[in-house]
């Protein structure tokens, strides 16, 4: 029990005098023999009270100098958020001054539902600094750089030994899912292709025929699309195409099983994700791209055979009759090679930044951009390289 106004030892302030209409609350304070001071509540303490502010009490503190404040409320008939607020302020004045605060004889309730408050602490936000130096922001651009790499190259890695798992058989993937990841990649994305590989092969024929035609040379328009679709952009377009249908639609998928934690729940199992997740998209974009390519290599034919005939008064045997003298098989695999290495890089793409897209919806959106920037980038980089590599080896 706290000590009494009328014990010998102690001292006693009460609140002013009361005001001509009385109110519902009242405090006093009581300085006890140890030097520190009793705060006693009495009355009701509700917000509608007008309840006294914390500087009126830390005046009546302060010219105490207690090192201790301490509260009884045997004498308090009702109480809400009001009395919290004010012991709340309280305290923290008596903290500032460096007087230690002891809420043992607040109610019960009043303490549980302090403690609840003070439990996580104000996350104070850290003063902004000075934009960093060009030198810093260099450094810092690297770090991020090299960090990326070397999570790409883990990326890279996983999936090569996701694929071993797969060639030895022990590979743990549902083969419904691989079905329906080919239909997805490969028949559905039909409709797409056909109209941007013939619209390509169309405009190529059309630009070859301005030039061509000034000399007599129309016929070798044929040439021109048929080599051009063959080595070069059937298999690009192809996979442009897939690397904003297919890649941005992986990154998504899996960013949002990223979200709604069903990853963690793999690994929580056993399950590989890269065996689950990542492998039979792997494998659809593996085994449908060059078909996808060989298609479109066709319809862009097509397309300037429908220039040919329209523009240049070649009849359709004609212009295939040159365009099969044009070819020849080694043109077709350079794109199905090509073709190949980038649907694997559009899946690479894909699923690794759905793999590393954060917790939140937004982060989702964020994962397939960054899927489909990613991916035309390989292609764009693969594809000089692929192309500087078949011309020193003479292919």
């Amino acid at each position: 029990m706290w000590p009494i106004s009328n014990d010998r030892d102690a001292s006693v302030t009460r609140a002013p005098a009361a005001a001509p209409v009385a109110r519902a609350w009242d405090f006093e304070m009581v300085r006890a023999a140890d030097g520190s001071v009793i705060l006693r509540l009495s009355g009701r303490w509700k917000m509608q009270d007008g309840l006294p502010v914390a500087p009126d009490v830390e005046a009546e503190v302060g010219s105490r100098g207690p090192r201790r404040l301490a509260f009884d409320t045997t004498r308090l008939t009702a109480w809400d958020t009001g009395l919290l607020t004010f012991v709340d302020r309280v305290a923290t004045r008596c903290a500032a001054a460096g007087i230690e605060v002891d809420h043992r004889g607040l109610p019960e309730g009043a303490r549980r539902l302090l403690a609840l408050a003070t439990a996580v602490p104000e996350r104070k936000t850290a003063p902004s600094a000075g934009r960093p130096s060009w030198l810093a922001r260099i450094g810092n651009r690297a770090i991020g750089v090299a960090g990326d790499a070397v999570a790409m190259l883990a990326f890279i890695g996983s999936a090569l030994l996701a694929l071993v798992a797969f060639a030895r058989g022990r590979a743990r993937f549902q083969r419904g899912d691989l079905a329906l990841v080919i239909q997805e990649c490969g028949p559905n994305a039909l409709p797409i292709v056909t109209l941007i590989s013939f619209l390509v092969g169309l405009i190529l024929a059309f630009v070859g025929a301005v030039q061509l035609r000034q000399f007599g040379a129309q016929i070798y328009v044929a040439d021109l699309v048929g080599i051009a679709m063959a080595t070069e952009m059937g298999a690009m377009m192809t996979a442009i195409i897939m690397a904003g249908r297919t890649g941005a639609a992986f990154a998504a998928q899996l960013g949002t099983m990223q979200v709604n934690e069903e990853i963690d729940a793999l690994t929580t199992m056993g399950i590989s994700p890269m065996e689950f997740l990542v492998l039979p998209r792997m494998l659809a974009l593996v085994l449908m791209v060059p078909l996808l390519t060989l298609y479109a290599d066709l319809m862009g034919i097509a397309g300037g055979t429908l220039v040919g005939a329209t523009m240049l008064d070649l009849t359709p045997t004609q212009y295939i009759n040159e365009t099969v003298a044009a070819l020849t098989v080694t043109d077709f695999v350079k794109g199905l090679i090509k073709g190949t290495v980038f649907g694997v890089l559009v899946a690479i793409a894909g699923c690794m930044r759905g793999m590393q897209c954060g917790r939140s919806s937004a982060a989702v959106g964020l994962a397939a951009t960054s899927a489909v920037v990613t991916g035309i980038v390989f292609i764009i980089v693969s594809d000089a390289i692929l192309t500087v590599i078949y011309n020193v080896l003479g292919f």
